[in-house]
């Protein structure tokens, strides 16, 4: 199973180690606090002191090009991912993602996924290091930006598709990371009135985010007017807003039971 919370495990159901977390708290985010392992704390005296662990993450090459976080999961199945991002240039996906996961031990089993199939095609796996998924993690927000001039006639075309759907309060977010809460969605739209029971965090079969969720508005006035905050960031990610229904909500929470 895998959690983007870190290092919580399989049994933590706080999974608020945010991506916008590690890249704030830098090295400091193994946890040197007083209940840490006795490997982060300040050694006693006579001791020699300990190098921090690696930061543990992968980056991964040839990926199919609809390929999901929820497909990369799989593909690690067995190990706590705490986040996937996927690589893009010009505004189209590379086939390329950083995968970051629980423990610094987990590396050395996802290398062993190294030129395995996902679909059809093999994926490459490499070890990879704390500063190229920051690089990457900046390159993406800045590609969510975008250049005024770039890719203009694909984004007017997209924009128009979302704006001739027909509102009926309903909308859905993808690319969500995995340790998105509630608290998370609604902070986004705080500029609306929502209550929890409006939010729905989808799940697969399995009990697993699948990076989307359902937000029920008061009326479709209000999601219409939701629907400026399309492609705007939550922590480093930036968010996909869609014009959706009650009946495709209810398709996809029924599905994750």
């Amino acid at each position: 199973m895998f959690y983007r919370g870190y290092p919580d495990g399989p049994d933590g159901r706080e999974m608020g180690a945010k991506r916008q977390r590690m890249v704030d708290q830098g090295p400091s985010f193994y946890g040197n606090s007083p209940g840490s392992s006795f490997m982060y704390n300040t050694p006693p005296y006579g001791y020699v002191s300990q190098p921090p662990p690696p930061f543990p993450v992968v980056r991964l090459r040839g990926l199919p090009f609809d390929c999901t976080e929820t497909d990369v999961a799989e593909f690690f199945r067995g190990l706590d991912i705490v986040d996937v991002l996927f690589v893009h240039k010009g505004g189209k996906f590379t086939g390329e993602a950083f995968c970051v996961l629980g423990y610094p031990l987990q590396v050395d089993f996802a290398l062993q996924k190294n030129r395995q199939n996902m679909g059809r095609r093999y994926v490459e796996v490499f070890r990879s290091k704390r500063q190229d998924y920051y690089k990457a993690i900046a390159n993406e927000v800045s590609e969510s930006r975008g250049s005024p001039r770039r890719n203009i006639s694909r984004a007017k075309s997209y924009d128009e598709g979302k704006d001739l759907a027909e509102h009926t309060g309903v909308l859905r977010l993808r690319g969500l990371p995995f340790s998105a809460g509630k608290d998370d969605i609604m902070e986004f739209f705080k500029d609306f009135v929502l209550s929890e029971d409006s939010l729905h965090i989808t799940m697969n079969s399995e009990g697993r985010p699948t990076g989307e969720a359902f937000v029920e508005f008061a009326n479709a006035e209000d999601s219409k007017a939701a629907m400026a905050k399309d492609r705007m960031t939550l922590g480093s990610r930036y968010i996909e807003l869609f014009p959706s229904s009650i009946e495709e909500l209810d398709e996809a929470v029924s599905r994750g039971r």
